[in-house]
């Protein structure tokens, strides 16, 4: 697969006691990252340093940490799938216009820039045969700024009004290195529009806790900030310049009167525009600490929005993977398929969410380009039947504090490879057949699997896993990598599960049709 070099270096704090030998290179390193400036500091921290071994060579660690860093939002999640298959060779389809498509050929489309979905057609492929797909999605709880965000406190304090998205674990936002990042409307020369992201690369932005010696009570009643009056950003300082270079600035800036001059400043600067030109803003608050490797023995990922990009980056990487070679899709008589939603977090109910039928939708156009336009009786329906999705989310990883949160049989660890989702009452999608036929998959490769029931007593979670299942009625297996901190602005997960999961997914494209066809349940 086609990607970026970026330079692998890893620098993590040391104890007061460790002093390191000038004429190291780590203390070079060093030396080297307190010369940059802080928006090119942060690539050097977010890369990792995997043991020189022969499975270095296929590990995709290194390049899951780039993606994360480079994915702030899900705007940037998709634009960097969307270069990442533009440089595998795979072609940019339209929705708004007609497609050409062929046996062998690899396309994709995006849409709203924050849902993706891509596939490559089988060479055996037959009109009526299914598709491989695996789905996910590409947001993550987070801040977003309102649509008016100037905000004064106590008359010197220039805030920033922001609203919460998906079901965060909000206190973990305090004292963060925080900035913006989004994407922005702006107006052109000649009147016309375009779309663009942006991305703050420096903290801009802290929302600070309140001190001990004010809220004595704190570490005994718990911290329970109030989410409209307490959650706000600290921009900056309110400056009373009186200077006539400060008047005309402001006075070139009234335009902005919804938010911070200083703020649309900063963001002209980043875009290298005017402010004017800002015609509108759709931005999220996000963490500036890079990705990173941790743990004693760099086992652990530690990072923001891993709910859920590992399991967009695995699905995408696996079916470019899948098919970058000649002859990887010379005996497939199916289609391989990646869809990438937005909006899950918050129920998925959204034209770029998987409560939309742009997943269907697109099925039945391939389907009826591949047939020259011409589709017989249940054509579509039998594509339908021979179709299996895997729902990719992450999973809930036992919590090495509260290990009684999870069933006592039923406790996924870290390191042991994808967990396969089962709930009776249908909030994941998960049957008999869909568990046993996907674990099949992992058995040709040795790939551990592991499962996970909530317990009775605990209310469940859902994914996209049901709503894509009973739109159509298309088998669905409901899985994901173990992680832990779920929905906290820095999560962890294993660094051998994001390999563990690469591979179980570059199988399922490769080998589910031979499986597929050795059991019958409906005949």
């Amino acid at each position: 697969m086609a990607s970026i070099s970026r330079p692998h270096i890893l620098l993590h704090s040391s104890s007061p006691s460790f002093k390191l030998n000038p004429s190291s290179s780590l203390f070079r390193s060093r030396k080297l990252l307190n010369s940059l400036p802080f928006n090119r500091r942060r690539s050097f921290c977010s890369v990792n340093s995997t043991s020189h071994h022969k499975s270095e060579s296929v590990s995709i660690v290194n390049n899951f940490l780039d993606y994360l860093n480079e994915s702030w939002t899900h705007f940037h999640a998709t634009a960097e799938a969307k270069r990442q298959l533009l440089a595998a060779g795979f072609h940019l389809l339209n929705e708004n216009e007609e497609w050409n498509l062929k046996p062998g050929g690899r396309y994709f489309f995006t849409r709203n820039m924050s849902c993706l979905v891509a596939f490559a057609v089988g060479e055996k492929y037959d009109v009526g045969n299914g598709f491989y797909a695996i789905a996910a999605h590409t947001d993550s709880p987070c801040l977003k700024l309102k649509p008016k965000t100037a905000s004064l406190k106590s008359s010197s304090y220039m805030m920033v009004n922001v609203q919460t998205y998906g079901g965060g674990l909000w206190h973990t936002w305090f004292d963060r290195d925080l900035s913006v990042a989004g994407r922005v409307i702006l107006r052109r020369s000649d009147n016309s529009f375009v779309h663009k992201l942006v991305k703050v690369n420096r903290p801009i932005l802290r929302i600070p806790t309140l001190a001990i010696h004010l809220d004595r009570t704190v570490n005994q009643d718990g911290f329970k900030p109030n989410l409209e009056t307490h959650l706000l950003p600290l921009l900056s300082m309110k400056l009373e310049d009186t200077s006539s270079e400060s008047k005309e600035k402001t006075a070139a800036l009234s335009s902005k009167a919804s938010h911070h001059p200083l703020l649309m400043q900063i963001l002209s600067e980043e875009l290298k525009c005017d402010v004017d030109d800002i015609v509108s803003i759709e931005l999220n608050v996000c963490d500036t600490q890079p990705s990173c490797l941790g743990g004693a023995n760099n086992e652990f990922i530690f990072s923001g929005r891993l709910d859920n990009l590992a399991s967009s980056y695995c699905a995408l990487r696996a079916l470019v993977d899948s098919c970058e070679s000649p002859g990887d899709l010379a005996s497939e008589q199916a289609i391989r398929m990646v869809a990438l939603f937005d909006n899950e977090e918050v129920g998925s109910d959204s034209a770029q969410g998987a409560g939309a039928p742009t997943m269907f939708q697109a099925m039945r156009r391939i389907v009826a380009g591949l047939a020259n336009n011409y589709v017989g009786e249940g054509t579509f329906e039998r594509t339908i039947r021979q179709s299996f999705l895997v729902s990719a989310d992450m999973a809930h990883g036992v919590h090495p504090n509260f290990s009684d949160k999870h069933d006592e049989h039923h406790r996924p660890e870290l390191q042991k490879g994808l967990v396969i989702k089962h709930n009776a009452n249908q909030r994941y999608a998960t049957s008999g057949i869909t568990s046993f036929l996907f674990k099949e998959v992992g058995k040709i490769h040795n790939l551990p699997i592991q499962e996970f029931v909530v317990r009775n007593d605990m209310g469940c979670g859902s994914t996209i896993g049901p709503i894509l299942a009973s739109g159509v009625g298309i088998r669905t297996v409901d899985c994901g990598i173990a992680q832990l901190s779920m929905h906290s602005i820095r999560e962890i997960c294993g660094k051998e599960d994001i390999d563990i999961a690469y591979k179980h997914f570059k199988a399922f494209y490769q080998n589910f049709s031979s499986i597929d066809k050795l059991l019958t349940v409906d005949s």
